[in-house]
Parts: C-alpha cells; structure tokens; sequence
C-alpha cells in the first residue's frame, strides 16, 4: 500500500469517527443545557407547602395530583406562575402530630405554607387549647426558621354530635388563630362539600375528586392574590 493510499485511508477513518461523534457531542450538549435549565427552573420557583391530614393528602383517589394542592398546582402551571406545590399531607394525622413533623419538612426552603390541621383533634374531642397550642407551635415553627413566609390557615369545623359547646370552641379558634398571626385566612375548607353526599365517599368525610375541585376553589381564592 502506498504512503498516499495508506494516508487516506486514515484520514477516512478519523473523518468517519468525526462524523459518528459529532451528533453525539451534540446530544449530550443538548441533554447538559436542558439539565442546566429544568435546575434553574426548579431554583427559581418559589414553594408551597400543602401541611395537613387526609384532606390534603388526598385519601381515597387514585392520585394525590387529584386532591386539591394537585389540583392548584394545574392552576398555577396554567397561568405559568412561578410556584411548585409540595403536598406534605398525610393521613390520621393530629397537630400534635404535626408539630413532631414539622421540623424535618422546615429543611425545604417555603415561600408560602398552607396550614390544614385540626380535623382530627375535633373528631377524637380533644380539648380546644391543646390543638390551638400545637397549631401555634407550628406557625412558630415556620416563620422562626422563614420570617418572609406566608402564612394560610384553613378552617374547620366539627359534626354537631361533639356537642355545641364544643363545636364553638372548636370553630372559633381558627379564626383567632389566623388574625394573632397575620395570616391568610380559608373560613372553612369542606364549604359546599360537607354533608353533601354525592361529593364525598362511602365514609360520609373524605372528598370525592369533585368535592376536591371545590375545595381547591375555596383555597384558590385565598391563595392567588399571595401570588
């Protein structure tokens, strides 16, 4: 083989690596700046915190994209506002329970924090002042770690059968609670949907997807002029 054939087969053979290469290099180029941008995307979306129970959590739908923080994500996607929802709601769970919680959630930077606890306590009879001091201990929680947080509370309210005394007690706490610390208040979440048969499940207290599209309305109002 001459120096000149032998030449050229070797630049044929880099010429053709360059080739397969090229698109390569490409790709990965374009996989890193489409990782590059997904992270800044994330970094510059601010948080909310859906902390609640089985409310929030969305027990008894096939997706928690379907209870309602699920359901305000859509709406915050669809108006392309620079928010993520994080859903931290989980089942059974009491404010004294959620108080314990709370301090390993508190190592997620929140811009805004939606507090829905309380259900459980009303249901179970505990004593009013005891879920209010954890309900507080929990808000102080919040703004001790993030003092630029805002702050929604929802309300609550118990079935007639706790007692009249008691249902007062209980319902008046949340108002109270939502002006001594400045926040935004959701009178009562389960409004249009409580009782309503046809938008709740078999247990007569957990949503149907249709009930959670109204409670995501009755949040919605409260939380979109925070944004």
């Amino acid at each position: 083989m001459s120096f000149n054939v032998f030449f050229a087969s070797i630049l044929g053979v880099f010429f053709a690596a360059a080739c397969s290469s090229a698109p390569d290099q490409k790709d990965n180029r374009r996989k890193e700046a489409d990782r590059r941008d997904t992270t800044a995307d994330t970094a510059e979306k601010r948080t909310i915190l859906f902390y609640g129970n089985s409310l929030t959590a969305g027990y008894g739908l096939e997706s928690q994209d379907l209870a309602f923080p699920g359901l305000i994500q859509q709406r915050i996607d669809s108006l392309d506002l620079p928010y993520r929802v994080i859903n931290a709601g989980l089942s059974g769970e009491t404010t004294a329970a959620g108080n314990e919680r709370i301090d390993w959630l508190l190592n997620e930077h929140i811009d805004i924090f939606v507090l829905e606890l309380g259900a459980n306590d009303g249901l179970r009879g505990i004593p009013t002042e005891e879920t209010r001091k954890n309900l507080q201990n929990i808000i102080d929680k919040v703004t001790a770690k993030y003092p630029e947080c805002k702050l929604v509370l929802a309300g609550m309210m118990v079935p007639p059968s706790m007692g009249g005394d008691y249902g007062k007690a209980f319902t008046a706490l949340f108002p109270a609670l939502a002006k001594a610390n400045n926040m935004a208040y959701v009178p009562f979440l389960l409004e249009g949907v409580a009782g309503e048969a046809g938008l709740n499940q078999r247990d007569g207290i957990h949503p149907t997807e249709e009930g959670h599209r109204i409670l995501a309305e009755n949040v919605w109002k409260v939380l979109q002029p925070l944004l």
